[in-house]
């Protein structure tokens, strides 16, 4: 990719079914494996093994109140998130950035245009999302963007190779919760 390909802005659409080997790719890439330690987003010292599948990847862009983000520069996948209707609050998960496209700000980019979606397209009230407590520079990131800890933890789905095979036995998930509400009065006023 060449200066003015890096330089362009980012493009966003809504994956189809023809989208998932690429997705299963990118996000594989960003998390897994010696590939994903070229950004800072790698768990591969953690986890091992998959991060996502053909098959999970379908059901997410096949379900109802879903929403799986493509974000392209130049016509190539560079990243993508998930956003999900949960009643009055939406739930931000399977984000991806390619791991060479890492620390320039196109996760905060990405994170901002799947919160500006959940509060004026679908008026939700908060975003939630789950992250690996043992993951503390991504917290950080994400405290940094207005996401609270909640305290509310749930566990690692051990025995289920479709998450990866964990390296260590202390793993858990945290809620991270942003009000959107600002959101939503400044894209009405």
């Amino acid at each position: 990719m060449d200066i003015s390909e890096r330089t362009a802005q980012p493009t966003f659409r809504t994956a189809t079914p023809a989208d998932v080997p690429a997705v299963v790719t990118l996000v594989e890439s960003a998390y897994r494996g010696d590939s994903s330690r070229a950004g800072w987003t790698t768990e591969a010292d953690i986890l091992e093994g998959q991060r996502t599948d053909p098959e999970g990847v379908v059901e997410v862009i096949e379900k109802a109140d879903s929403r799986l983000v493509l974000v392209e520069r130049a016509g190539e996948l560079i990243a993508c998130c998930h956003i999900e209707r949960r009643g009055d609050n939406a739930y931000f998960g399977m984000f991806a950035v390619r791991p060479t496209a890492q620390a320039g700000g196109l996760g905060k980019t990405v994170l901002a245009e799947a919160e500006r979606y959940a509060a004026t397209e679908w008026d939700a009230a908060q975003m939630h999302m789950t992250v690996i407590t043992a993951r503390a520079d991504l917290i950080a990131w994400y405290e940094r963007r207005g996401y609270t800890r909640t305290g509310e933890t749930h566990p690692f789905p051990y025995g289920d190779e479709r998450f990866g095979v964990p390296q260590r036995a202390d793993l858990e998930f945290e809620l991270l919760v942003k009000d959107l509400k600002g959101l939503k009065a400044e894209a009405t006023g």
